[in-house]
């Protein structure tokens, strides 16, 4: 690589952050299998992938506004098009009351914010001006939601334990930012390389995080032990709960365990 020019290394990294951010969009998958083997969404959250929806959303607004931006055109729209799926998904086998919220969630976030952005930077009548301007919008989202992390951050270290922080999915998201910071830092836009530094330094930091806190024993997040089970979403019985972990049913309350946390989102943002 140290023979390539400029170009060539930041098409090389580009070629490669794509790659690693689509195996990062099909993460979700065992998760929407169940979602449809089992008709329902139980306790699993619409918001993860409705923030990984309005990234790629974003992102693909700034990429077609700045010229040869193919690979986040790429990149992009394979989001945005997975993320819909999701979604649709979601829609389908969620309950009443969950379908309503989301549906709702979808038109303020997804509709109402995004085609305020488009509209107020379509009256900026320079170029460069309203791209810097998506620009910024992109990379002060970029970075609140690379702070997502710091929650799950806080439970592992709370709980002396990982279990809810696979290792797999916090290397493959620090990858995926070290291959548009470069990518980015290669085309000279800061826009795209800045805020993948914070979520680099998340991805080490839960990496670090993790190998600390592996062999610590397995627990039951807050978020669970405090959870409303009157809400007929959850789709749990608090009865059933508590009889399989005295007598030992690990697995099966784990999964039971796993549909109600929201420690980890699925995916965070790409780009």
């Amino acid at each position: 690589m140290a023979h390539l020019a400029p170009h060539q290394l930041a098409f090389v990294f580009g070629i490669l952050g794509n790659i690693v951010s689509f195996l990062v969009y099909l993460a979700p998958i065992p998760t929407f299998y169940r979602i449809f083997k089992k008709k329902s969404t139980e306790g699993f959250q619409a918001i993860p992938y409705s923030v990984a929806l309005f990234s790629a959303m974003l992102m693909l607004y700034y990429a077609f506004l700045k010229r040869n931006a193919f690979m986040l055109i790429t990149i992009n729209s394979i989001g945005c098009a997975i993320e819909t799926i999701y979604l649709t998904m979601y829609v389908i086998y969620a309950s009443r009351n969950t379908r309503i919220y989301t549906i709702k969630l979808l038109s303020l976030f997804n509709v109402g914010a995004y085609g305020l952005i488009l509209l107020s930077t379509s009256f900026i009548p320079n170029h460069s001006e309203r791209l810097a301007a998506v620009g910024w919008v992109c990379a002060v989202f970029s970075v609140s939601v690379f702070a997502a992390p710091l929650a799950i951050m806080r439970q592992v270290i709370k709980t002396k334990s990982v279990e809810y922080m696979p290792f797999s999915l916090s290397f493959c998201l620090t990858l995926c930012a070290v291959m548009w910071f470069f990518y980015g830092l290669l085309i000279r836009d800061f826009f795209v390389a800045t805020p993948n530094i914070l979520g680099f330094t998340f991805g080490i930091v839960q990496m670090v995080l993790y190998i600390v806190y592996k062999d610590g024993k397995k627990s039951v997040l807050p978020e669970f032990k405090q959870a409303d089970f009157s809400n007929g979403d959850h789709e749990l019985n608090k009865e059933k709960i508590i009889k399989e972990l005295s007598i030992g049913g690990e697995q099966i309350c784990r999964e039971n365990i796993e549909s109600n946390s929201e420690a980890v989102g699925d995916e965070s943002i790409i780009v």
